[in-house]
């Protein structure tokens, strides 16, 4: 095939990670994956996970070291837990980052819930959380946009309320929303600017590229500049049964859960060795993911591993030809 034929038919693709080392490690990590090319930086949290908590950061401060260590690398929140946040602080530290990193904060948001007692340690009531967020996205695009804004809600009251400066990017930073069920598909279509779920297989992705696409359609919105992004777990070894093991064992500590993982990572992980992944990662872009953020899954001292196989070995696969 022709060089042109092939630039023709290779959809724009971006990938990213997220990170992998210790929260001091954060300014030296960013550094590396800017190196290696990744595209996306990506940082999550929780606030009190588990009880006693297993260790957890904060994404935002994660994020603000990783933009003063770097220059063209994205800044995503992968994700911040929005019930936890006010939208009028929200907005002034988003709106901060995106200034100080030079317009590069893509805000990944969810839920949460995983963990009841995280909120109920903040106070928070679990079962509010997804009315909390919608409100709270509302009024966060309002705020960035300039508005002097004036809002009563269930959760959220505001009387001329702005913040100033606003992010650099316009119109605002994108909005990736995470989730699993409809309600967060129905979240995207209407507050969000992209669509970043977790635990999916292909045949999930495609149909909720459709159900975001079909509710769009009911609210009249444009979604041709939607970004479509996928957060795959990946753990890579020689064979696809010691990396379904490796991954179970590391994604079993990580959720606390009590059960076998071993048919979540099968239906749901990239597994064994590169060319395995790869063949799985194509089901998940011929779905629709366009941008692809991967999450190792395997003991910390293979993590750099893993960093650099992607970069040097799984992303080049997809990258159009360079004419």
């Amino acid at each position: 095939m022709a060089p042109e034929e092939l630039l023709s038919i290779t959809p724009d693709l971006h990938f990213g990670a997220g990170m992998t080392g210790a929260a001091e490690e954060t300014a030296r990590q960013a550094r590396w994956m800017e190196e290696l090319g990744y595209e996306y930086f990506s940082a999550g949290e929780h606030f009190m996970r588990g009880s006693p908590p297993s260790p957890t950061h904060a994404s935002l401060p994660l994020l603000a070291v990783a933009a003063g260590a770097t220059e063209r690398i994205r800044l995503l929140s992968a994700i911040v837990l929005i019930p936890f946040y006010h939208p009028t602080v929200l907005a002034k530290l988003t709106a901060t980052l995106d200034i100080a990193s030079g317009g590069r904060l893509t805000l990944g948001v969810g839920v949460g819930g995983e963990y009841p007692v995280e909120f109920e340690a903040a106070g928070l009531n679990v079962r509010h959380r997804g009315r909390q967020t919608n409100e709270c996205l509302e009024v966060l695009r309002r705020l960035w946009a300039g508005e002097s804004v004036t809002y009563q809600g269930r959760h959220f009251q505001l009387e001329d309320v702005a913040i100033n400066p606003t992010p650099t990017q316009l119109p605002h930073p994108p909005v990736w929303v995470s989730g699993r069920r409809d309600a967060a598909m129905l979240r995207a279509a209407r507050l969000g600017d992209g669509w970043m779920p977790y635990f999916y297989s292909p045949e999930r992705y495609r149909d909720s590229v459709d159900k975001i696409n079909g509710f769009a359609a009911q609210d009249g919105r444009d979604l041709s500049e939607f970004q479509w992004a996928y957060f795959p777990y990946i753990s890579i070894y020689p064979t696809v049964e010691e990396a379904a093991k490796v991954a179970a064992e590391s994604l079993g500590g990580q959720y606390l859960h009590s059960g076998d993982f071993m048919d979540i990572v099968h239906s749901y992980c990239l597994l064994g060795p590169v060319d395995a992944c790869i063949q799985r990662l194509q089901e998940y872009i011929d779905a629709g993911a366009r941008h692809i953020i991967f999450s190792v899954c395997c003991p910390k001292e293979d993590r750099a591993r893993h960093i650099e196989t992607i970069a040097k070995e799984l992303i080049p696969h997809f990258s159009p030809v360079k004419l």
